[in-house]
């Protein structure tokens, strides 16, 4: 099924239109198709990130190689790098 598409109007300074011009050209498609793809992978990283950030604040525990679980001393340790 395909995503509806919008129209929406963008004002971009001179030399960023000329820019997005360019490297639409370059890349074989339109301004819009590639500003679309530029503010898609975006939204796809930041809700990456989100997912991420809410994972690691979900509290679960960090195990070791061995299947104990680590103190905060373990996990904080920085000997360990050098």
């Amino acid at each position: 099924m395909k995503s509806a598409l919008r129209n929406v109007t963008v004002t971009l300074e001179q030399d960023v239109a000329r820019w997005a011009r360019l490297e639409a050209a370059r890349q074989d498609t339109s301004v819009s198709r590639l500003l679309g793809g530029m503010l898609r992978q975006r939204m796809m990283e930041s809700d990456n990130y989100e997912k991420a950030m809410r994972r690691a604040l979900s509290g679960k525990p960090i195990f070791t190689s061995d299947g104990r679980k680590m103190t905060r001393e373990e996990m904080h340790e920085r000997s360990r790098l050098r």
